[in-house]
């Protein structure tokens, strides 16, 4: 048997004042094709913040702040033998920034959505799943996956305002 670590990613709810988020669309790696959020391995020595500040401007060109631990899930991909515990954090995005392809090798391509839009993604993989058909909602990384699955109930918000219309409640633990 080889050797299996399990090893710590940080995914980040990065959000605008519409409280939507940056979702990309994974290429070249395990999940290929599949949709996820920026991020990235903790380096060592490294808190979750700095980690999510790196990821998300290596990857998307943005500039995030006001970065706050959401919630965490753990995460088995038999299928590539990799195990994660992935940290979700959420961070403010300055108005008027565009994501861009950082790492065309890595991802597709970025865009804006909101957690509504996700969840209906979800339950049209579900759906297509059961039914054993192509799914026509994106198809979601695993730890998106695990976070509907293990944390029912969550929404991604900040503590504090983003704007008028957003939540002020934390979708943590």
């Amino acid at each position: 048997m080889s050797n299996h670590n399990v090893r710590v990613g940080v995914a980040v709810f990065a959000l605008n004042s519409q409280n939507e988020f940056v979702l990309g669309q994974r290429m070249g790696s395990h999940g290929a094709g599949t949709w996820a959020l920026p991020g990235g391995h903790l380096e060592f020595n490294e808190s979750f913040e700095d980690c999510a500040t790196r990821e998300v401007k290596e990857e998307t060109g943005l500039d995030i702040s006001d970065v706050q631990f959401l919630t965490a899930t753990n995460d088995v991909m038999s299928a590539d033998e990799k195990h994660y515990v992935t940290v979700f954090v959420g961070a403010r995005v300055e108005e008027g920034q565009v994501p861009e392809i950082l790492e065309p090798a890595k991802c597709a391509e970025w865009r804006w959505v909101s957690w509504k839009e996700l969840e209906g993604d979800r339950a049209k993989f579900v759906e297509a799943q059961k039914e054993g058909r192509e799914t026509e909602g994106k198809k979601l990384f695993i730890p998106l996956l695990s976070l509907f699955e293990q944390r029912g109930g969550f929404k991604p918000a900040l503590k504090g305002k983003l704007s008028s219309a957003s939540p002020v409640t934390n979708g943590g633990l």
